[in-house]
């Protein structure tokens, strides 16, 4: 008999106060986690932008040591490397998990702007670059400061930039 008793005591299973504070610790942790998580997803996205500005920058220049300009040589007044076949500034704006729109603005012979502007969950953030390298964060959203002198781009909350 006493041998049953016990075999039915262990299989009873956990008591709700095992239960309530396994789903607090669990609650606790999920409440640390998770802002470091969305921090970190922020950052990694900032850097997404940020590499497609150097990198269309970069097919800029050698747009313009080819062509001596950074028009369209066609006549379209778009950016020279929104001509080419493969545009690198549609591509980057063509893929559906973006978090970014890049775009070629002010652009004549000798000059232009590429802007990174945040949409959906990176919505307050752009980005700047010119034709001489010259970075800045033109905007951030609340919570977040622009780096001072704004001579980079911002990729932590403090301003302090990557």
């Amino acid at each position: 008999m006493s041998m049953e008793r016990r075999i039915r005591r262990s299989a009873r299973g956990f008591t709700l106060l095992e239960v309530m504070i396994t789903v607090a610790i669990v609650g606790i942790l999920a409440a640390i986690a998770l802002p470091s998580y969305s921090y970190f997803i922020t950052r990694s996205r900032i850097i997404e932008a940020t590499s497609a500005l150097g990198d269309i920058r970069s097919q800029m220049e050698k747009y313009y040591m080819d062509n001596r300009q950074y028009l369209d040589v066609g006549g379209s007044g778009k950016c020279g490397v929104e001509a080419l076949t493969a545009d690198p500034i549609a591509a980057f704006n063509a893929n559906a998990s973006r978090t970014f729109d890049v775009s070629c603005d002010n652009v004549s012979a000798t000059a232009y702007i590429l802007h990174a502007i945040g949409n959906g969950p990176m919505t307050g953030f752009e980005f700047r670059v010119n034709e001489t390298n010259a970075k800045t964060t033109f905007a951030v959203p609340s919570g977040w400061s622009k780096p001072s002198p704004n001579d980079c781009w911002a990729v932590r909350k403090d301003g302090t930039c990557g």
